[in-house]
């Protein structure tokens, strides 16, 4: 288990951000310690939900924590949204900066867990928004991309 690096806008590396991932495929014992690595970089930073091209891996698989338990997501895909929300948004990647950015309200992702096994996490509200989030790393895309307006840190909700 190791604290790892977060790539951030406007530094050396920040290339692996816009690229697209890999699927994991098989899940061997460098995967789930990827799955671990990113575990413990979230829990250090304070943030809700981390993707492994932040810490420089182009593989499909994020881990996200909004308060009621860890969820990993391998190869995670979406494949059912309802509704909307707009609400307050930030990144790891691009620490201190905040925008209003409007997504699904309901996201059903598929996605297998460390074991291969194949699940279903349905979400809602910040947790819909954090699985929509992850899984745009994984496409090579930011929040920045859907920002309707920057705010600043003291008006954040």
């Amino acid at each position: 288990m190791a604290i790892r690096n977060i790539f951030k806008l406007g530094q050396d590396g920040e290339d692996v951000l816009g690229k697209k991932c890999r699927p994991v495929g098989e899940i061997n014992d460098r995967m789930k310690q990827l799955l671990e690595d990113l575990t413990d970089t979230l829990y250090e930073s304070g943030g809700v939900g981390l993707a492994a091209p932040q810490v420089g891996v182009l593989r499909r698989m994020a881990v996200i924590d909004v308060g009621d338990g860890l969820i990993e997501l391998i190869d995670p895909e979406i494949i059912d949204v309802n509704g909307s929300q707009t609400g307050t948004e930030g990144c790891l990647s691009y620490p201190d900066h905040w925008g209003i950015v409007t997504r699904p309200n309901k996201v059903v992702v598929r996605a297998k867990d460390r074991n291969g096994n194949v699940r279903e996490v349905c979400g809602e509200g910040l947790l819909a928004r954090a699985l929509c989030h992850e899984i745009e790393h994984l496409d090579g895309h930011m929040f920045i991309e859907k920002v309707e307006k920057w705010i600043e840190v003291d008006d954040k909700e």
